[in-house]
């Protein structure tokens, strides 16, 4: 049986030590300014993009690689005998996914596996670490495909922003109600639900309360918690995230609760001071 590696795109913002201990590829997406275009973790950092936001005061675009992108990443790998399972920014937000098809339609039929996650960020990192464990254990690309479908139903993520401004210049909330909601301090959580980033609670106040109210929601799923691996996603956020780390190992015997550092893709819809928790129900 062939050897499967596990491919993902830079949205996934995994922790350079799993990728190396799971040998995990990644395949960055763009981050587009009026004077450049830079890989997604390579080219530029979340730093420079806050930066270059603040001094123009327009976000930058976010673009898919290319299926050109794709084959330069999965040839070798291709041509070396293994089979591939990539998992996919999630297609409700990116053109990723359509574009990763495209690519493996131009290899033999069941060579590469393609998953839509329906997630982002940590939630992607959660299904990628599921399936580079299967791949070591020897699992088949179509099988590791098959649990990783499976399993995406049961990611939730939920995260708070520090502002309203980066939603609003990427069109996720209109000008009334960032003007309304940067008066009144009113901080929304958000989730990830069928895809698309919603607004789940309101809370008004400083950003410490809306940490809370996240911390609260995933306390009613504890129960149901996966026991494996926790995720928490920050962007120049330390402080909550360690709290939150704090916090979920006082009152879960979840093995591991993992901080990872959010990317420039992320952090250019989101905004700095971002902060979020990503973990799996049981089956």
């Amino acid at each position: 049986m062939p050897n499967v590696k596990i491919f993902t795109d830079s949205t996934s913002d995994l922790p350079q030590d799993w990728k190396d201990s799971y040998d995990i590829g990644i395949v960055p997406l763009y981050v587009v300014f009026e004077d450049g275009t830079f890989k997604d973790g390579v080219e530029i950092t979340p730093e420079e993009i806050y930066r270059r936001v603040a001094a123009k005061g327009a976000l930058p675009k976010t673009a898919a690689p290319s299926p050109a992108d794709f084959m330069a990443a999965f040839n070798p790998v291709i041509e070396s005998g293994d089979d591939i399972v990539y998992i996919s920014l999630s297609s409700s937000l990116s053109s990723t996914y359509q574009n990763v098809l495209l690519a493996a339609e131009e290899y033999p039929a069941g060579r590469i596996h393609v998953v839509d996650s329906e997630t982002l960020c940590g939630g992607i990192a959660l299904l990628v670490m599921k399936a580079a464990k299967a791949a070591a254990k020897g699992q088949s690309a179509a099988d590791i495909a098959a649990m990783v479908k499976s399993a995406r139903t049961r990611v939730e993520t939920e995260f708070v922003v520090d502002t309203l401004d980066y939603l609003y210049m990427g069109g996720r909330c209109s000008g009334m109600q960032n003007f309304i909601g940067s008066l009144l301090k009113i901080r929304p959580v958000l989730r990830l639900m069928d895809g698309k980033i919603v607004p789940v609670s309101k809370v008004r106040g400083k950003k410490e309360k809306a940490v809370e109210q996240m911390l609260h929601n995933a306390s009613q799923n504890l129960a149901r918690m996966d026991q494996e691996l926790l995720i928490i996603a920050h962007s120049l956020a330390e402080e909550d995230a360690a709290y939150l780390q704090a916090a979920l190992r006082a009152t879960t015997g979840i093995q591991e609760i993992a901080i990872i550092h959010a990317g420039c893709v992320i952090g250019s819809h989101c905004g700095p001071h971002t902060v979020g928790l990503m973990y799996m129900t049981q089956d």
